[in-house]
């Protein structure tokens, strides 16, 4: 009877862990943070993304220097100079600074969610570790990688939503609440 128990333990055992493979995770485990108080309006394009009401608006956020940029998918761009706060926290806008992340209300959904993406392609990055594949917006919600084409749905979790398949955008816990965005990994 020991020898059963034992054989059933072990057989367990490994039904168990072979669930522990790979697993498509909704959130990246590359650093990500940024909290920016947008209540004065500092950023309309960024006020337009952070607008539960506007789902489907999207905002790119870099930083180079002492200003960040904002560009949104409805063509609108502004900057805007860090303030004492902003320089004297830590700030690490994803995989690279300099192309920075997306965020937005996705419209698929009602209440809509909110989305923090990367602003690489996670293909091309996977694929080489080099961070110069920057996505394009366009005005419908997607995001196209110049280099294989593979275009993601950012209403939609990020998906791809062209031929060739391929892994999700990287995404970000984000929220937007009182002006105020907060995206932490």
């Amino acid at each position: 009877m020991k020898r059963y128990t034992y054989y059933i333990i072990m057989l367990l055992a490994a039904v168990l862990m072979s669930g522990c493979g790979e697993t498509d995770f909704e959130y990246s485990r590359y650093p990500c943070r940024l909290v920016f108080n947008n209540s004065a309006n500092r950023s309309p394009a960024l006020a337009s993304a952070m607008n539960p009401l506007s789902p489907g608006v999207f905002c790119r956020i870099t930083m180079k220097g002492n200003y960040f940029y904002f560009s949104n998918n409805q063509g609108l761009s502004d900057e805007v100079p860090k303030t004492a706060p902003d320089q004297q926290v830590s700030i690490a806008l994803g995989v690279y600074n300099e192309t920075g992340i997306i965020v937005g209300y996705g419209n698929l959904n009602n209440p809509a969610t909110f989305y923090a993406y990367d602003s690489q392609c996670p293909n091309c990055y996977g694929e080489t570790g080099l961070p110069r594949y920057s996505l394009t917006m366009t005005s419908g919600g997607t995001v196209e990688c110049p280099s294989c084409h593979r275009k993601y749905d950012m209403n939609n979790g990020g998906l791809v939503i062209s031929d060739g398949g391929g892994d999700k955008l990287i995404r970000y816990h984000a929220s937007a609440n009182g002006g105020v965005l907060n995206v932490n990994n």
